[in-house]
């Protein structure tokens, strides 16, 4: 796959570049519209880039950060972060102190858009769009890990609300990847699109919001007691008075519980306990 690199956030389309028509499929094309390619950013230590998606010709941007500390003779965890529906697809790094901790904790980061805002990453069925959701978060994956030194054993996925959805369904969907998960205001265990033995060996960190209107707390308690009741490791930190979006996207102490939990979790810790 081609990457295009995009000091200013800028995202050009391969047809526009070209100056010819891409030869892919018009009810594909539809799906995606020009605000998909939108960045919400601007600090300079995010990297916007894209990549041309093969199965369609379509350039799909993606946002990459790496921390001062990388040494490419050393590998570094990696954090793949999935946002929430309608959100561009840098929207996690803006939260609230995010970037400051993955410099200090030295994690790279990087946040797929999904195919389009509202992908779903592939837990909502089996359309072309979910398929090309899920791919599109698999190929930055690979196009991550294959230019940066990355630590196997520390490759950690998180989302927030449809992302919370999204890390379910593909930590069921790749289960070997993946050291630990971290779920926010989304998704849940007892969810279709789970499968609850590829998942199990996976530690699980759970957020919410005790009065989240969107995502009914009472069934994310019910998806960690699925959790206990298959002897998962896992961590359910439940906010007081917590809504669905700024009691994270505002507070630097609620998002550090993603970093304190994947730093006390790897593949080697899967087996053994935390």
């Amino acid at each position: 796959m081609q990457v295009i690199r995009h000091p200013a956030g800028l995202v050009l389309t391969l047809a526009g570049a070209l100056g010819i028509a891409v030869a892919a499929p018009v009810d594909l094309l539809a799906q995606r519209e020009a605000r998909d390619n939108e960045y919400a950013v601007n600090d300079p230590r995010v990297q916007h880039r894209s990549y041309v998606m093969e199965e369609t010709g379509e350039t799909i941007p993606y946002a990459l950060f790496v921390p001062s500390s990388y040494d490419p003779a050393s590998p570094s965890p990696l954090m793949v972060s999935l946002h929430g529906a309608g959100r561009q697809y840098d929207w996690l790094m803006n939260y609230a102190g995010f970037l400051d901790l993955a410099e200090h904790h030295g994690y790279v980061v990087v946040t797929p858009l999904g195919y389009t805002r509202r992908g779903g990453y592939g837990y909502r069925g089996d359309s072309e769009q979910d398929r090309r959701s899920e791919q599109d978060v698999m190929h930055v994956f690979e196009l991550v890990t294959d230019e940066l030194n990355i630590d196997e054993n520390r490759i950690y996925l998180w989302g927030h609300s449809m992302g919370g959805a999204g890390t379910y369904y593909l930590a069921s969907r790749h289960p070997d990847i993946w050291a630990g998960v971290g779920a926010v205001a989304g998704g849940s265990m007892n969810a279709d699109y789970v499968d609850a033995e590829a998942v199990r060996h996976i530690p699980f960190l759970v957020i919410q919001g005790s009065d989240d209107r969107v995502v009914p707390t009472a069934g994310v308690r019910e998806s960690v007691a699925k959790m206990r009741e298959l002897g998962m490791q896992h961590l359910y930190i439940e906010i007081p008075g917590g809504d669905h979006s700024l009691f994270i996207s505002r507070n630097p102490e609620v998002v550090e519980h993603l970093f304190s939990f994947f730093n006390l979790v790897s593949k080697k810790t899967q087996a053994g306990g935390y």
